[in-house]
């Protein structure tokens, strides 16, 4: 399935179930909620963890159907970009962005 189909079916879900589809904000609220959840069943060792992904993930397909979004082509432009970032390590091995070196995304097939 890509993105944009599961968005569209994240979407009709809730419009059957009668769950929220007009307040952003709340929307926002709940996903957080739900990242929340995936991380304590990690934390924790538990088994539900792919589960609570999958809410994760349903809640923030539902949300880029409220806010307009196109998920797929989103993801997949800043795929882009992230691939031509160059990244430096800093003494402690945390990566960071080099703002010394830019490289052009890659090209597009129009």
């Amino acid at each position: 399935m890509d993105i944009r189909s599961a968005q569209k079916l994240a979407w009709e879900n809730k419009l059957a179930k009668g769950f929220n589809t007009t307040d952003i904000p709340l929307e926002f609220c709940l996903l957080s909620g739900e990242v929340a959840e995936a991380f304590d069943a990690w934390r924790k060792g538990r088994p539900q963890v792919a589960e609570e992904l999958a809410d994760v993930a349903i809640y923030l397909l539902g949300l880029a159907e409220m806010a307009g979004a196109d998920l797929q082509e989103a993801v997949e432009a800043k795929l882009a970009v992230n691939e031509a970032r160059v990244y430096r390590r800093l003494p402690n091995g945390v990566p960071v962005k080099d703002a010394a070196v830019t490289q052009p995304p890659p090209s597009t097939p129009q």
